[in-house]
Formats: C-alpha cells, sequence, structure tokens
C-alpha cells in the first residue's frame, strides 16, 4: 500500500516552480513531461477549484529515470489563447505524421471548461494554438492515445471543479453547477472519449461515454467512492490490453480498469496509488526502456493542495497483467 508518507521521502523531479498533473512521454529517445504550473494564490481552497490558478504550460525532459530534469520554459501562455478567459489546468501531448499536439483544458468567456490544442514541429515546443477550442469539447483532463494504427482518441472529463457534472443532459447545465454528481445507487459519471480526426484537431465522430464496469459486467455505481471515475483520465496500452486509469477524487485513489478496446467497456482491476499528501490526484503511466513508470504528484514542497509537486515511481506487472508499485 502506498501512503502519504511513503511519498514524502521520494524527491521531486522539479522543485524550482510547482508542478502537478504530469503527462509523461517518451518522444525521441527522451522523456518529456507535460504538468501543469502552479502558482502562488490567496484564493482559498474550494470545491470549484479557483485556487488552481495557472497561467502557462513548462515542458520537462530528461535523458533517462534519475537523469539531470531540464525545464525548457514557458511553451504556452494564457494570453497567447484567443478564446481561454482562465485556468489553464491539467495538460497531455501526443505526437502523429511528425508534429507534436498540446491538449488543454482551459474556461472560454462564459467560465465554461473546454479543450484546446496547440501544435509545434518539436516536443519542447513551442507550441502555437488553434484559435478555437476542439468543437464538441467540455470538461478538462485531456489524455491523448495514438493506436497503434495511428487513430487518436482523446479522453477527458472531470466532476465539480471540471464541470463534467453539468453535462448530464448533453448540454451545460448551469443547474449542476458545483459539486453536485449522481448519488445512490443509480450510474456514476462516466469519463468521456472522442476520436481524434487525421489532423489531431476535431473529433470525428462526435463524444462517447465511457463505461468502467464491476466484476459483474455493471456499471459502477455512483456512491461507490472508492472505485467510481471522478478526474485524471489517462489510457496505455500493455500486451494489446487498454489500460484506463484515473483518480477517485475524494477518496483520493488512483485507479484501474481494463479492456479490449480503446473505446471501452473496462473492467475495474484495482488500486495502483493510495492517498498521497494533497488534495488531488493526477498521474501517467509511461513505459521507458522496457521498464513501466507512474507519474504523479503531491504537496511535499509546500504542504499546500494548490502547490504541487511531481514525483516518479517504478511499475510492475504481474502474470496476470495486474499493476503493482515497485519496492
Amino acid at each position: 500500500m502506498y501512503s502519504a508518507g511513503a511519498s514524502s521521502h521520494i524527491q521531486p523531479l522539479v522543485s524550482h516552480i510547482y508542478t502537478a498533473d504530469p503527462s509523461a512521454h517518451v518522444f525521441n529517445d527522451r522523456i518529456y513531461i507535460y504538468p501543469s504550473h502552479d502558482r502562488e494564490t490567496d484564493i482559498e481552497d474550494n470545491d470549484n477549484g479557483d485556487q488552481y490558478d495557472m497561467v502557462d504550460y513548462h515542458v520537462f525532459s530528461m535523458p533517462s529515470i534519475g537523469g539531470k530534469v531540464t525545464d525548457h520554459g514557458p511553451v504556452l501562455r494564457q494570453e497567447d489563447i484567443p478564446w481561454v478567459s482562465k485556468q489553464l489546468w491539467a495538460p497531455d501531448a501526443a505526437t502523429k505524421n511528425g508534429k507534436y499536439y498540446l491538449y488543454f483544458p482551459a474556461r472560454d468567456a462564459e467560465g465554461i471548461f473546454r479543450i484546446g490544442v496547440a501544435i509545434s514541429d518539436k516536443p519542447e515546443g513551442p507550441f502555437t494554438p488553434d484559435e478555437e477550442y476542439i468543437p464538441g469539447s467540455y470538461s478538462i483532463d485531456p489524455a491523448c492515445l495514438v493506436d497503434d494504427d495511428g487513430q487518436a482518441y482523446l479522453y477527458f472529463g472531470g466532476v465539480w471543479g471540471g464541470q463534467l457534472q453539468c453535462w448530464q443532459t448533453g448540454k451545460y447545465d448551469h443547474a449542476w453547477y458545483g459539486p453536485q454528481e449522481p448519488k445512490g445507487d443509480g450510474p456514476a459519471l462516466l469519463p468521456r472519449v472522442g476520436k481524434l480526426s487525421e489532423d489531431m484537431r476535431t473529433f470525428v465522430d462526435g463524444v462517447k461515454e465511457v463505461s468502467i464496469l464491476d466484476e459483474d459486467g455493471q456499471l459502477l455505481i455512483a456512491d461507490d467512492h472508492d472505485r467510481r471515475f471522478f478526474e485524471a483520465a489517462w489510457v496505455h496500452k500493455y500486451n494489446s490490453k487498454y489500460y484506463f486509469s484515473y483518480s477517485t477524487g475524494d477518496t483520493h485513489y488512483l485507479c484501474y480498469a481494463i479492456g479490449d478496446s480503446p473505446m471501452g467497456p473496462f473492467t475495474y482491476a484495482g488500486r495502483i496509488l493510495e492517498p498521497v499528501e494533497g488534495w488531488t490526484t493526477h498521474h501517467s503511466i509511461v513505459e521507458v526502456e522496457k521498464r513501466w513508470y507512474l507519474f504523479h504528484h503531491d504537496t511535499s514542497l509546500s504542504g499546500k493542495n494548490h502547490l504541487r509537486c511531481v514525483k516518479v515511481r517504478e511499475l510492475l506487472y504481474d502474470e496476470e497483467g495486474k499493476l503493482h508499485l515497485a519496492d
């Protein structure tokens, strides 16, 4: 079991600024990390997430696990994105056709979270944003999988401040604004996925729900806060299986489910990470030189929920394909 105490002794990868929500990838035989950039603010903690007041993205890279980390500086700023009003939250990156794509959530002029895309010729950026957000996108925490056949998928969604609960009717509903999600033994809110176009900038077949099932093949229920989806979707592939990992939010676990298709359904398979210091838990999973690693964050540098630091732990698979943290 992983605990806050176990997290504390692991050194942050970055300590000169506060970073969170690390999306890690190997591009051109080098590890790149695309995190949020936390900054100091006097805004009090609340369930709407106003204290997470981020205005730009840095890219970090290193030659290997344990190697020297390079900060490539701000690669995209809020003022450079025409549709954004505030809050550049957790991003992800992908590559296809020789280009690099940075997917990011932010609030539009009406305060509604949308997902944008910015493009570069290099994994370290800088990135040039499209003038508009991806049509049909909403909520937060985009994560992109480019499958072996070249088809790309964008997963997203986050409850409470991430506004996923506002989209239960298929349209944005202010009445659902705030920490109001389904309760009881009905289905929990589900993450979303959209197939991306060849140019990686639009959805080609709309947005679909991603089903997360229990061991009996039933959707996880709303009151199952230890297992239901809250935010921080991530998908990776191992031995032809798709691993959908995510945060449970208010119970502070990282969990995962396994499926045969990138569109789901996924069957709950267990926990990856126990609660760490700080409120949020957000991660990525990446293979580096035939070993697997979990990138995540905690608040051990600051002791404040909105000022986080990125860390890394090795992951192992057992004979059944289940995930475990290495000792």
